[in-house]
Order: structure tokens, then sequence, then C-alpha cells
């Protein structure tokens, strides 16, 4: 497959969940355009870009006629995409498995979690609930990241750009508990010269969207 071949068009609003979809395209050194819109002013939600994402989200990607929506979709797709930089334990390895549960756990329970506490949403019995508790699901990763430095231990992967991003936000928000081991992730994530590429970018990009506003 050549590079041309390998090209891809990420639809980004600068500050969202696509940031992190950036931050890993970075990592990978990925070969791809960026379409840039305005959510404040709604742009997602426009005619254009619902032909392409019905549920108007981002980040969405576009290889070829392929279109991968789901953020989590979109960081597998990505990594598998680019296996050259070895950000996605490939068929066989070992670290495949627990790199798929770290990158599922995320929407599957961690997201779930948050929103139903930030919602103030009554629990339900851990027996009936997706993710157990929110108890559960934050003493699950903590454990993890205890065994550091990364989400499978000392190799780096597509998993650690989705969950740095994550956490970073989520615990600015105070939407977490942001306990030693949490905090000590964050930081190792954010010292990673992408992400600090990325939020300069974004920067740069929100900046614009301003300017052009007034």
């Amino acid at each position: 497959m050549t590079t041309q071949d390998r090209q891809i068009t990420l639809y980004h609003c600068p500050f969202t969940r696509s940031t992190g979809a950036l931050t890993l395209l970075e990592e990978l050194g990925a070969d791809y355009r960026l379409h840039v819109m305005n959510m404040k002013a709604g742009e997602q939600r426009q005619p254009e870009f619902l032909a392409i994402n019905p549920m108007g989200k981002v980040p969405t990607v576009t290889h070829g006629d392929a279109v991968v929506t789901e953020q989590v979709s979109v960081y597998l797709y990505l990594a598998d995409l680019y296996p050259e930089a070895g950000l996605a334990p490939p068929m066989g390895d070992p670290l495949r498995g627990p790199y798929l549960r770290w990158m599922v756990f995320y929407g599957s329970c961690f997201e779930p979690a948050v929103v139903d506490r930030v919602q103030n949403r009554e629990p339900i019995p851990e027996q009936r609930s997706p993710y157990g508790s929110f108890e559960s699901v934050m003493n699950t990763l903590v454990s993890q990241l205890k065994a550091g430095p990364w989400l499978l231990g000392e190799r780096f992967s597509a998993a650690d750009v989705l969950w740095g991003s994550a956490l970073n936000w989520t615990t600015q928000f105070g939407l977490i508990p942001e306990v030693p081991e949490v905090r000590d992730y964050i930081n190792r994530f954010l010292q990673r010269p992408a992400y600090q590429k990325t939020l300069a970018r974004d920067a740069e990009l929100a900046a614009a969207q301003q300017d052009a506003k007034a």
C-alpha cells in the first residue's frame, strides 16, 4: 500500500474529541488532510457534514470511499492503517487482546459511567448495569495505571492517545477524581511532542475562527 493509498481526511473541530484523533495522526506520522469546522457556529450540523456523518459528530474520518465514525473506531482504524508506527499491536502479538480491551473499555464503560455520574442519574443495580458502577470502573482503570507507565506497560499505543486525551479533559472539568495515578499518567502524556504540537495547532485554528466571527 502506498502513502497515497493511506491518505485520510479528518473532520475536526478545535479543542473537541477530535483533538485526540489529530494527536494520533501526528503520532502515526500519517498522511492526512484536515477539514476544519467551527463547532460554536454549528458547522458540524450543516447538511454537508451530516451527509457524511448523520450524527454530526467529530472525529470523523474518510479514507477513499470509507467513512469511519465513533471515536474508538477512528483510533483503531488509523492505528491499524499505519502499522509501521507500532501504535497497534498486530494479530498474534500477546498485547493485541489487552490493547483491544482498553480501547473498548473506554467507550463501553468509562464514558457512560462518567456521563451518568455527571447527570446525577440514580445508579441501577450493578448486575444490570453495562459498566457495573462508577467506582468499579475507576478502580479498574487506576489499577491498570499503577502498572504503567502506559496502559500496555512499557509500550505506548493508540490506547494511550485515547485515554491521555480523555483523562486530561475529564480531570480539567472535575468529572473524575484526580488521584495520583491518573495525574501522573496525564503528565506523561502531556509531555509528548505530538500532543504539544496539536494543542498549538488547535489554538491557532480556534483563534482564526474567532477572528473570522469578529
